[in-house]
């Protein structure tokens, strides 16, 4: 997408308006984690503005992060709790908090939008060097057949009375980025929310692991352990080889 980088695209702008629409599944989630983490540190790639990271930290995680967005450290540390966290900046395929962990994750689709094979790939070794000995990578993203178009498209996806989002899509296989636009027009103007993301299949996201020296040992179709179908979206743990 011209003029879109990963930085940009999570200013200040985005950053404000980050925690508007929450998910609702951050409670079971941060459930599924803290099982997992069974008492050691966490380490959250892509931490944000803490969306994750709070409800996993209340319930006795200790949670460190890194975030490529200075914007979003800055929401994340101007709420309650938030200047107690070890966040670094910076980007989670390289930077390195320089300790080990229990659990390292990364989650809400994130990995796709390092733009790259090979920026992903090293998403997985950073991961990795992260991991104490018996700790666990957990990744949570959707199945692309879920989200791509069978070409460019733009539909309605949300309509109010005084104002109408659109979605615009236009998705590249050679490369696998799925640019997206969430385009509102409102009264008092039009506003402009865009995306890339590079999707990656479940099995791609398994070498990836492989090559960083990781196995995949558990996979979900959600957060309450439902069976995976490779419809919709997947939890995947991944450990020592």
């Amino acid at each position: 997408m011209q003029g879109f980088t990963p930085e940009t695209g999570f200013g200040p702008d985005a950053a404000a308006r980050y925690d508007e629409s929450p998910r609702g599944d951050e409670g079971v989630a941060a459930d599924f984690l803290a099982g997992l983490a069974a008492g050691r540190d966490a380490l959250e790639f892509a931490i944000g503005t803490g969306r994750m990271a709070f409800p996993l930290s209340h319930g006795g995680v200790r949670v460190d992060g890194i975030e490529l967005s200075q914007a979003m450290v800055d929401v994340l540390r101007s709420r309650p709790g938030g200047a107690e966290l070890d966040v670094r900046v910076g980007d989670m395929s390289t930077t390195s908090m320089d300790r080990r962990y229990g659990l390292v994750f990364l989650v809400y689709n994130t990995i796709f939008n390092l733009l790259t094979q090979d920026g992903q790939v090293e998403c997985f070794e950073n991961a990795a060097r992260h991991l104490d000995h018996d700790g666990v990578f957990v990744i949570e993203a959707a199945v692309p057949s879920a989200w791509l178009p069978t070409h460019s498209h733009a539909r309605p996806e949300r309509v109010e009375a005084d104002a109408v989002t659109l979605d615009v899509c236009s998705y590249d296989p050679a490369t696998q980025i799925l640019d997206e636009n969430h385009v509102r027009i409102a009264a008092d103007g039009i506003r402009f929310a865009p995306i890339a993301c590079r999707l990656a299949w479940p099995s791609e996201l398994d070498l990836m692991a492989r090559i960083a020296g990781l196995r995949l040992v558990e996979r979900w179709g959600g957060w309450q352990r439902q069976p995976y179908t490779g419809r919709d979206a997947h939890v995947s743990v991944y450990a020592r080889a």
